[in-house]
């Protein structure tokens, strides 16, 4: 198995964990905010099952990955019924920024551990380094060790600011609709499908434009190690 089948490995396994954690996210805040559906189905856990969704899960990632782009896709929608709400448009905003922060969360920790290994010495940095980079720079046990941490770096960056893209069901849209009125609200959910649908075939350039800036000051804090 070569390092490039190795990280496509690990881009999976990065992928199915920020998904089960975006989604835990959803249904742990939702909880707290009054609402149990979500955790009477069980979408508390890390269980990736849990959360598969077909397209969004399985298909969606194999394209990605056999095209080179990183993977991207999303779960099965963690159902929420905003009437439990104590304070419907703050509730139901908290609970869909949860998920976003949530893999904010992890990519720091990943960001944190790979500074640790850069700090250990000069050659657990250039192991650092070429997990950056895709390379294998050492025969240590750190490299795959760095390389799947990276992967967790990038998948749930790609996946936090992909979310936070403001076209329905996403959950930026969640914050954007309770800004419209009620006519303009109706017909944002309604096309909010097929603006999802051409943002994921035809807004490759747009999700990378807005991604590469948070990729980079992860990278830039690396990098200073």
């Amino acid at each position: 198995m070569t390092l490039q089948h190795v990280d496509m490995l690990f881009q999976l396994i990065a992928f199915l964990f920020a998904i089960s954690v975006h989604e835990s996210a959803h249904a742990w805040t939702a909880n707290r905010r009054g609402d149990p559906t979500a955790r009477m189905l069980g979408r508390i856990t890390l269980n990736p099952i849990k959360h598969i969704d077909p397209v969004g899960t399985v298909l969606l990632p194999i394209i990605a990955m056999v095209t080179g782009f990183p993977v991207i896709g999303w779960a099965k929608p963690t159902p929420v019924d905003p009437r439990n709400f104590k304070s419907p448009v703050m509730d139901d905003i908290l609970t869909s920024v949860a998920g976003p922060i949530s893999n904010f969360i992890v990519a720091t920790g990943a960001t944190i551990l790979l500074a640790v290994i850069g700090m250990l010495g000069q050659g657990p940095r250039a192991i650092m380094q070429g997990a950056i980079n895709g390379v294998a720079m050492s025969d240590s046990v750190l490299v795959p060790a760095s390389l799947l941490l990276y992967e967790f770096l990038v998948i749930n960056v790609l996946l936090a600011v992909f979310n936070l893209i403001p076209v329905p069901p996403l959950d930026g849209s969640h914050v954007l609709r309770h800004f419209l009125s009620e006519n303009v609200r109706k017909v944002y959910d309604m096309v909010g499908i097929f603006g999802l649908m051409a943002l994921v075939f035809f807004g490759g350039n747009l999700i990378y434009s807005l991604f590469r800036p948070v990729l980079l000051l992860y990278r830039s804090i690396l990098m200073t190690i």
